[in-house]
Formats: C-alpha cells, sequence, structure tokens
C-alpha cells in the first residue's frame, strides 16, 4: 500500500499563484509515476501534470502555467500552478502509478485530495 498526502490548497484570486505538495510513504518507490488530477463539481476527474520515468506530462488547459516537480527522494511531488483562472477551481488529487497516465481508472493509489478556489 502507498499513503499520498497533498496539501498546499486553498482559496486565491485570478492571476495569483500556489503551490501543492503531495508526499507519499508506505511501500512507495522512486521508479512509480506520480501524478495530479482535479475535479470539478459535477465533473469528471481528469489529468493535469504527471511526471515519470517518461519525463513530465500536461494537460492542453494548464501547459505554460503549471509545473510539476519531484524531490530527490523520489516521495514527494510538488505542483507549481501560476497565472490560476476560475476555471482551475476543483479538488486536486495526487496519484501513483507505474507509469503516467491520463486515465484514473487504472490507478489504485490515491490521497483525499485539496481544494483549489479561485474567484474571479
Amino acid at each position: 500500500q502507498v499513503q499520498l498526502t497533498e496539501s498546499g490548497g486553498g482559496l486565491v484570486q485570478a492571476g495569483d499563484s500556489l503551490r501543492l505538495s503531495c508526499a507519499a510513504s508506505g511501500r512507495m518507490h522512486v521508479s512509480y509515476a506520480m501524478m495530479w488530477f482535479r475535479q470539478a463539481p459535477g465533473q469528471e476527474r481528469k489529468f493535469v501534470a504527471g511526471v515519470g520515468r517518461s519525463g513530465t506530462h500536461y494537460a492542453d488547459s494548464v501547459q505554460g502555467r503549471f509545473t510539476i516537480s519531484r524531490d530527490s527522494t523520489g516521495n514527494t511531488v510538488s505542483l507549481q500552478m501560476d497565472s490560476l483562472k476560475p476555471e482551475d477551481t476543483a479538488v486536486y488529487y495526487c496519484a501513483v502509478g507505474t507509469i503516467v497516465t491520463a486515465q484514473p481508472r487504472h490507478l489504485n493509489y490515491w490521497g483525499r485530495g485539496t481544494q483549489v478556489t479561485v474567484s474571479s
């Protein structure tokens, strides 16, 4: 089992920045990929960004505004979110898998999520 704990969410205004972090523990391995998804009310969970052996990957909607990074231990992943927009409002979830995937159904390990709200 892998346990994931997100932090860093909050309420900001459009154009502001936020930094999310996710700490992994348990049977975590440095070769695992780590990803961020988000889910807005009434919508499906969507891929935001991921980092793994294949490099970093971003959804088109956040490309150029968000940056994913991983610390040297491989157990913590961060998401730097700049130029935030109201449409970025969602619960953000951290996930771990063997490879970076945009399909949440392929992933078994999830954090509980952290709320990000961007006001206009």
